[in-house]
Formats: structure tokens, C-alpha cells, sequence
């Protein structure tokens, strides 16, 4: 047999089997990393249905699923135990993962009052179809609220804005009955308020009409308004705002002013006398005289 032919077949077998070895290694270490992946998985809450703000969770609201453990979600829960009976206060998707931050504590009550933070009042007003803007009010839009009433002392009706930027918490519809003994429509509007504003919309809705009105979610801003009579509609001007008399003024009292002592009077000393004159005593024997020099002058 030829040598060459040998040796050719020898290499091959030698590339064959480091070839089989790599592919060989290569495999099982596949195969060991989904061994491993199948035995590092954790079980997660995940819900069964769509769960709305307000709903207390049930076992048939939720259920167990399996997860890798690097994708086990922060704050979400392995026991069904751990989130029976709390209320939910944000929305949870079908097949979503029930998070802690999206129930509240256990015992926290039933329906929205879970969600109202603290510090905060949940108000609803009654309002018809046009005040509630037709249906197109629903929960965490914004609106402004509107009243229209007679202000006293005012010229006739007037619309005014009474709040602004007020959270929708809740928007449906209830039945009570009329006087007959039937039942009607009354839809109502649940806002997210301070107590401040629950007492300026609670009086609001019982002295005037109110309406809301619509607005854009990410508008924070706060307008000024005047308000508007109902004369103005038609052109006329409005009428000035009666203002109180001001009172006349008080008089100023007369404040003395302490004036400084005047000064003593200046005594001028008198001129000194002139210098007596010269005088000269002659004694001739017993008798004696004095002669007066006159006065020198200076030249």
C-alpha cells in the first residue's frame, strides 16, 4: 500500500476525532446550561385577567408561573397567599406580574378610598350627560370645573371658574329613584381634591350648575379668569364693582418739635481806660507842684 496514501488517512483520522471532541464539549456544555437554566427558575404571582383600580383580589384573579430567576421582576410576589384580599390601585394587565407597588395593604378598605393619598378627599358630583362631556370623562384624565349661579350683589348670572387641573378618579353611572318609585340615570364624577377644594366644589354643586370641562393631561398650567356675567354675552359692559367709601383721613396731630436753647447773650468787656498821663512833681523849697507832660503821639 502506498505510504502517502497512509499518511494521508491517518491525518484525516486525527482531524475527524479533534473535530467529534470540540463538537462533543460544545454540546454538552449546551446542554448543561439549560440543565441549569431549567433548574434556576422562581414562581411568580401573575394575574388571570384584567384587574381594575379598586378590586380586591381573589385566588381566581391570579395564579403561578415560572420564570427564570435573573427575570424574576422586582417587587412582585411567589405566593398567592401574599396578595389575596388587598385592594388594586393601578391597573394590571392580563398575564402581568402583580407588583407591591400596585396593591395596597391588607385591610385598607374596598374601592377607591385605597387610593386617595394621603391628605387628600375623593368628592363625586351628580352631572348630565353635557356637564360630564358625554361619556369622554374616565379615570386619571384631567378637567377644569365651572360654575354658573347668581353672585350676590352681581349683575345677573355668571360663570366662573371655581377649580382647575382636578384628577377624574372615577366616572359612571348610578341609579336612584325619582319620586314615581322608577329608577334614572345619574351619572356621576369622582375628583381628587384637598379638603380646601372639596368645600369650594361641595358648595359649588349645590348653589350653581356646574360643568366641567376637558384638558390635556400634561397641562399644569393655572389661568386667571374674570369670570363672565350674563349681560356681557350680549355686549353690554360690566358694571363696575361697587367699592366702600374710603374713610376721611384722620387729622395729624401736632407733633412739637423740641427746639434747642438759644444761646446766652455775648457780654462784650469794655475798653480798657487810656493810660494816665505823665506827671511831673517840681518841690521848690516848701513848695511842691505837679506839672502834666502832654500826651505822646505816635508818627
Amino acid at each position: 500500500m502506498d505510504r502517502r496514501f497512509l499518511t494521508v488517512l491517518g491525518v484525516s483520522l486525527v482531524f475527524a476525532l479533534v473535530v467529534s471532541s470540540v463538537f462533543y464539549q460544545m454540546t454538552a456544555r449546551s446542554n448543561s446550561a439549560k440543565r441549569v437554566e431549567a433548574t434556576d427558575q422562581k414562581d411568580v404571582v401573575v394575574a388571570t385577567r384584567p384587574l381594575g383600580v379598586g378590586w380586591m383580589i381573589k385566588p381566581q384573579d391570579v395564579k403561578i408561573e415560572k420564570v427564570p430567576g435573573d427575570a424574576f421582576p422586582k417587587g412582585a410576589f411567589n405566593k398567592v397567599e401574599d396578595v389575596l384580599d388587598r385592594p388594586v390601585i393601578s391597573n394590571v394587565l392580563l398575564d402581568e406580574p402583580i407588583l407591591d407597588g400596585r396593591l395596597a395593604a391588607k385591610g385598607s378598605g374596598l374601592g377607591l378610598a385605597p387610593t386617595i393619598p394621603v391628605g387628600m378627599r375623593a368628592v363625586t358630583v351628580r352631572v348630565n350627560d353635557v356637564a360630564g362631556i358625554a361619556g369622554f370623562v374616565l379615570p386619571g384624565m384631567k378637567v377644569d370645573v365651572l360654575v354658573t349661579g347668581h353672585p350676590p350683589n352681581g349683575d345677573g348670572t355668571m360663570t366662573t371658574t371655581c377649580l382647575q387641573n382636578m384628577l377624574v378618579l372615577s366616572a359612571g353611572t348610578t341609579m336612584t329613584p325619582d319620586p314615581r318609585g322608577q329608577t334614572i340615570n345619574a351619572p356621576t364624577v369622582t375628583l381628587l381634591v384637598d379638603p380646601e377644594q372639596a368645600e369650594t366644589l361641595t358648595l359649588a354643586n349645590s348653589e350653581g350648575r356646574i360643568q366641567l370641562v376637558l384638558r390635556n393631561s400634561s397641562d399644569q398650567t393655572i389661568e386667571k379668569t374674570s369670570g363672565r356675567f350674563v349681560s356681557e354675552l350680549y355686549g353690554s359692559a360690566r358694571k363696575p364693582v361697587p367699592t366702600k367709601p374710603e374713610a376721611a383721613p384722620r387729622p395729624k396731630k401736632q407733633v412739637e418739635v423740641a427746639r434747642a436753647p438759644a444761646p446766652p447773650p455775648v457780654i462784650v468787656a469794655p475798653p480798657p481806660p487810656p493810660p494816665p498821663p505823665d506827671q511831673i512833681v517840681v518841690i521848690r523849697g516848701t513848695t511842691r507842684t505837679v506839672e502834666v507832660m502832654p500826651a505822646r503821639t505816635n508818627n
